[in-house]
């Protein structure tokens, strides 16, 4: 055999040579076997944790600093990107700015975990209640006082019906109300001797006429203003009552004021229930005494203020003092014309009132031309105030 041969033989009968009898055991095969499983899991534990701590540089085999750190403090990591990142805020600094601009009450309210209480809807658009909200209002304005035109430049001067008054004689005035609605009783009326103070209703027809018409004839002229009565009776349209406000009030006593001129003064029609009323008065007799214009109180009630709020704004007034037909009847208004001489005798002078009745305008037409030769003088109620009332 030669060399080749023998050099192809050799390894063949190494692979034939018989393994060593340990090996050949199985029992030993299994423990190889099992050895050989656990040094693979252990490979792969090491490989795993190797990567979950390695980073970049090379230092793969050890966990970086920030990883440690939160390893210390019990903190989360989740992988190689972990030791990349900064490190961690303290926890002072987490909080969100918007923490530190909300108000104390409610930066409090969120660190004690408690529901807020509830406030009104309107609690953030307006303040809270303060000291000053306690204050009493201002004090409006001061009115300035009425200032009257003096002397003849006022109204009831300029308008007044000359009369003389001669001294120590008892002077009688004769005022008729609700003058202009009865046109054919007015025209009567205005047709008696006088002088006569006739008081005219701001509602009548024609009112300039027939005003005009009585002032030519000599007599003296009113404007009957419509207040609110006491009992149940119609004033008329726009009439001044108590449940208006001081507005409506001065407007409707302006517009009654307006509907005619060249009368002296205003007496109320009706207005036991307003006249009494203090406050509703008051305006009104604030702008007669602005325009000049005297007060008669007639006087539908003891209780009336007219008077007082008059003497109060030293304005001219005079007052009622006898009704001449209550009962309407020739006698009973001639018994009430001689107690109004009764009281002129008394007091020096006498205010009556009457309005445009048959049975007054026959009483009055027989009494006229008869007072006169009794001692009395007969004058319009503008003589009556400038004689004994001249507050203005």
């Amino acid at each position: 055999m030669d060399v080749v041969t023998m050099a192809r033989k050799a390894p063949s009968k190494a692979r034939k040579s018989p393994l060593p009898p340990f090996l050949s055991n199985p029992f030993v095969l299994a423990l190889a076997a099992v050895a050989a499983v656990f040094a693979v899991a252990m490979g792969a534990a090491t490989l795993i944790g190797g990567g979950a701590g390695g980073g970049a540089g090379g230092e793969s085999g050890k966990p970086a600093p920030v990883q440690q750190a939160a390893q210390q403090q019990g903190g989360p990591h989740t992988g190689g990107q972990q030791a990349v990142q900064p490190p961690p805020v303290p926890p002072a600094k987490l909080e969100p700015p918007a923490a530190a601009s909300q108000p104390p009450a409610q930066a409090a309210t969120e660190s004690t975990g408690q529901a807020p209480a509830e406030k009104p809807a309107h609690a953030e658009s307006r303040p809270p209640a303060t000291a000053v909200a306690m204050l009493p209002p201002p004090a409006p304005p001061s009115q300035p006082p009425v200032q009257a035109p003096s002397g003849n430049a006022a109204l009831w001067r300029r308008n007044a019906l000359p009369a003389e008054v001669p001294q120590g004689k008892p002077i009688i005035a004769i005022v008729i109300d609700d003058m202009g609605l009865d046109r054919k009783r007015s025209t009567r009326m205005a047709g008696l001797r006088g002088p006569l103070t006739l008081s005219w209703l701001p509602y009548a027809r024609d009112l300039q006429v027939q005003a005009k018409a009585a002032r030519a004839n000599g007599h003296e002229l009113m404007l009957h203003m419509p207040m609110e009565p006491s009992v149940k009776a119609d004033p008329g349209p726009n009439a001044l009552l108590v449940s208006l406000d001081r507005g409506e009030i001065v407007k409707r006593a302006r517009a009654a004021l307006d509907s005619f001129d060249g009368y002296v003064g205003v007496n109320n029609h009706m207005g036991s229930r307003f006249t009494a009323d203090r406050a509703a008065l008051a305006p009104v007799l604030g702008e007669l005494h602005r325009r000049g214009l005297l007060w008669l109180d007639s006087r539908t009630t003891p209780n009336s203020a007219g008077i007082g709020l008059a003497q109060e704004l030293k304005m001219p007034w005079a007052g009622r003092d006898i009704f001449l037909d209550n009962q309407e009847t020739v006698a009973a208004v001639k018994a009430q014309l001689a107690k109004t001489e009764q009281v002129a005798k008394r007091q020096g002078y006498a205010v009556a009132i009457g309005h445009p009745h048959d049975a007054t305008i026959d009483a009055l037409a027989s009494w006229l031309p008869e007072v006169q030769k009794r001692g009395f003088v007969l004058v319009p109620v503008s003589a009556v105030v400038r004689t004994h009332h001249a507050g203005g």
